[in-house]
């Protein structure tokens, strides 16, 4: 499902999916273009979720994607718990426009780890996946960027790419079970 052909927005805090006794008790209570997507991820064995990382971050339809899904499971509770009634093998693919070396200057750990926590937390289970320096652009000659070289991204992308689809395809298979 990709995000952006949804009509949505994140969470409102309405606290509805909070409510004891509620009728929307342990789940989101707005409607719109992603309820649907909600309801089937509630039903599915296992899911994917997939962004570029933008300014240190998953892009912002994402994120408003992720209040969605993660808040109407977290409970409010002293012992983290949640709400989700099963376990659902998850994980969380990234591509990322800088070398895997670089990482540890940056913060890209932390919210790797934090997604992956809460992803746990709420359904049990999950994992990260990450490419690193993917291609962006079919023609580097149209785009300002400078900041490396276009011919050794086309170049990672026919060596490396193939070896990060293998992973992903592990990666689908592990969570397949």
């Amino acid at each position: 499902m990709h995000l952006y052909d949804l009509s949505y927005r994140g969470c409102i805090s309405c606290f509805t999916c909070k409510l004891k006794g509620g009728k929307s008790y342990g789940k989101c209570a707005v409607r719109d273009g992603l309820t649907p997507l909600l309801e089937k991820l509630a039903a599915a064995d296992a899911f994917v979720l997939g962004s570029p990382i933008y300014f240190g971050n998953v892009t912002g339809e994402m994120r408003s994607f992720m209040e969605r899904l993660l808040y109407q499971y977290l409970a409010n509770t002293r012992q983290p718990s949640t709400l989700f009634t099963h376990k659902l093998r998850t994980a969380f693919v990234y591509t990322i426009n800088v070398p895997e070396s670089t990482l540890k200057a940056t913060n890209y750990p932390a919210l790797f780890k934090q997604n992956e926590d809460v992803l746990s937390r709420v359904f049990g289970q999950a994992g990260t996946l990450c490419s690193y320096e993917t291609q962006q652009f079919e023609d580097y000659g149209k785009m300002v960027l400078e900041y490396f070289d276009p011919a050794q991204r086309v170049e990672r992308r026919l060596k490396v790419f193939p070896e990060d689809c293998k992973r992903a395809y592990a990666l689908g298979e592990k969570l397949a079970g």
